[in-house]
């Protein structure tokens, strides 16, 4: 993970995972609408997952 991933991942949890495909984008979405922190928090596990 990079930087500016990360730093992504903390201000707009969705964008940060856009080239990890639709559903991720999805799941992160919904979450961040759900409460900012589980948005993040789903973010950086996406970011941090190797596939």
């Amino acid at each position: 993970m990079s930087f500016w991933r990360v730093l992504l991942a903390i201000l707009f949890p969705p964008l940060a995972v856009i080239d990890k495909g639709c559903g991720s984008v999805l799941i992160t979405l919904l979450l961040t609408l759900a409460g900012w922190v589980p948005g993040v928090i789903a973010a950086l596990v996406i970011l941090n997952n190797p596939k």
